[in-house]
């Protein structure tokens, strides 16, 4: 009963910006480690960021930090990605994915799609001019 469902996704010309949202239901929120991946054509999935249970510790992926901000309201059952500088290596469909308990990388790197069980339909990011 463990669903995810992403929404937020468009067409954004570069420099532009995008809010990326992941709602979840069927669960407690809080009892999972909740990752962003995306994948590009041509290309494997690749980790995004990744946000603790309580929020308190977050993930990025070197291409993506300084312009991503992950978050999550755990009362809500939401959680977001801010996508801001959006640039055409950017484009790619996002996926959220929960892990259960902790399981962002304790070197402070992207999330591995190997440790979460969970994931959501994806939804399109294009960004062009």
């Amino acid at each position: 009963q463990l669903q995810l469902v992403e929404s937020g996704g468009d067409l954004v010309q570069p420099g532009g910006s995008l809010r990326l949202s992941c709602a979840a239901s069927g669960f407690t929120l809080d009892s999972y480690t909740i990752g962003w991946f995306r994948q590009a054509p041509g290309k494997e999935r690749e980790g995004v960021s990744c946000i603790s249970r309580s929020g308190g510790n977050t993930n990025y992926a070197d291409s993506v930090k300084g312009r991503f901000t992950i978050s999550r309201d755990n009362a809500k059952n939401m959680v977001y990605l801010q996508m801001n500088s959006l640039r055409s290596e950017d484009t790619a469909v996002y996926y959220c994915a929960a892990g259960v308990g902790y399981v962002c990388p304790w070197n402070g790197g992207p999330p591995h799609q190997a440790n979460f069980d969970s994931w959501g339909q994806g939804t399109q990011v294009t960004v062009s001019s």
